[in-house]
């Protein structure tokens, strides 16, 4: 690229920024227990990214900057009190520093991005030290965003942490939130990427999708990009595969309208690894059959027995990343597997031996998030692992049913579905 967005929304070369990555930073950053026996209030965990803001930066000071705040870039990342007591022991103000880097910077007509990512792994699953380090960072950013213009924060955090544990309230809070961008995949480029994936997998497949319409540009890193506008540019492509219809006739639903819509979570999300597994483990069932006519190349049965496969990697994966309290949540539900619950119903579920462990494969009592039942109802429904249906009801999406051994009442048997 030649070209990228500034921080004014004009063109700036990619030369002229440099990215720095704040975290995740390998052993340049502390360690859980580090963080636990240190920061203990959201005044410390401000401090905290301030500091880890300069030692991040370092390389980039002037070699006096460099000598005169080596007391505090001496100590490794893991000796956490020994960075906080040079910081408060400092003769000189690592400021000055950064703002001697700023005006370089702008002399130079150049920019410093510097990037936190992966924010929920912070703090191991202390969930109350994960909130005091998100809200430091927001604060500490909030404070500074004016007055450096050329040394930018690229903050990438999940809507849902984002709305728990950043919203300070603050006048710079407002003005800094303002900013942000939230990145969700639109049907569209769902689709785009799994036809991508498939026409780059072979020239056979590449040919298969264009007997669909399907019209592509070649880029020399990227290889063939389908030039998809709207969904319905890849309906062709799903209706090859596996027909008009899910079954013999109208009423069984389309192809079409089938694979996104049974890949949503509880907020109308598809993930784009989904779509993938959902195509992967389809295409693997159909091995032992050959038995298509050309050019199908699925049968919906296939697609059908693939959602189960998808749902229980997804719970799979998401219990041992992000999640490993949902376990627990799948052990106690799992006495009423038939959805949908009442709230009232699901909530008395939940709260069955509350306070056991929620997770087998981790040391240490792992919590969920929240403290009561009622409010880990509502957690789940703004994860999208559940959603609220009319009449006080919870139900549970597809990509999560099987993958935690639920069933939808009124739904057609696993044995039907996959005979």
């Amino acid at each position: 690229m030649r070209y990228a967005p500034g921080p004014a929304g004009f063109p700036m070369r990619s030369s002229a920024a440099k990215w720095k990555r704040a975290h995740p930073a390998g052993t340049g950053f502390p360690d859980d227990r580090a963080l636990a026996e240190q920061i203990d209030s959201e005044k410390t965990a401000k401090t905290f990214w301030y500091v880890m803001l300069v030692r991040t930066l370092a390389d980039q000071f002037d070699r006096e900057s460099r000598q005169s705040l080596e007391p505090l870039l001496r100590p490794v990342a893991a000796d956490l009190g020994a960075i906080l007591r040079a910081e408060r022991d400092l003769p000189v103000n690592p400021t000055i520093a950064l703002d001697m880097l700023e005006k370089r910077l702008e002399g130079a007509g150049h920019w410093i991005f510097v990037g936190y990512d992966e924010l929920d792994t912070l703090g191991g699953f202390d969930w109350q030290l994960m909130a005091r380090l998100v809200r430091g960072l927001v604060a500490f950013w909030s404070d500074y965003s004016r007055r450096w213009r050329r040394i930018r924060a690229k903050v990438f955090l999940r809507s849902d942490l984002f709305r728990r544990h950043a919203d300070m309230g603050t006048a710079d809070f407002a003005k800094l939130a303002a900013t942000r961008a939230e990145l969700v995949w639109s049907d569209t480029a769902t689709l785009g990427m799994l036809v991508k994936r498939i026409a780059n997998t072979s020239e056979s497949l590449a040919d298969y999708c264009r007997g669909a319409r399907l019209s592509f540009a070649q880029d020399a890193t990227l290889g063939l990009l389908p030039r998809i506008e709207r969904p319905d540019s890849a309906y062709a492509l799903l209706e090859r595969f596996s027909g008009e219809y899910m079954g013999a006739e109208r009423k069984k639903g389309y192809v079409r309208n089938w694979v996104l819509d049974h890949l949503r979570d509880g907020n109308g999300q598809v993930s784009p690894r989904t779509l993938v597994r959902l195509f992967e483990q389809a295409a693997l069932k159909e091995v032992p059959n050959r038995t298509l006519p050309p050019p199908r190349l699925l049968h919906p049965a296939s697609l059908r027995q693939a959602l189960d496969d998808v749902s229980q990697d997804h719970v799979t994966q998401a219990i041992s990343s992000e999640w490993p309290w949902l376990e627990g949540v799948r052990e106690r539900i799992g006495k009423q597997r038939l959805v949908p619950w009442s709230r009232s119903q699901i909530v008395a579920m939940l709260g069955v031996d509350w306070g056991r462990p929620w997770a087998s494969l981790h040391h240490g009592n792992i919590r969920p998030p929240e403290e009561r039942p009622g409010r880990l109802v509502d957690y789940l429904v703004e994860l999208g692992v559940f959603r609220n249906r009319p009449g006080d009801r919870v139900d549970v999406p597809d990509p999560y049913l099987r993958g935690l051994d639920l069933r939808r009442k009124g739904g057609v048997s696993r044995r039907a579905a996959v005979s």
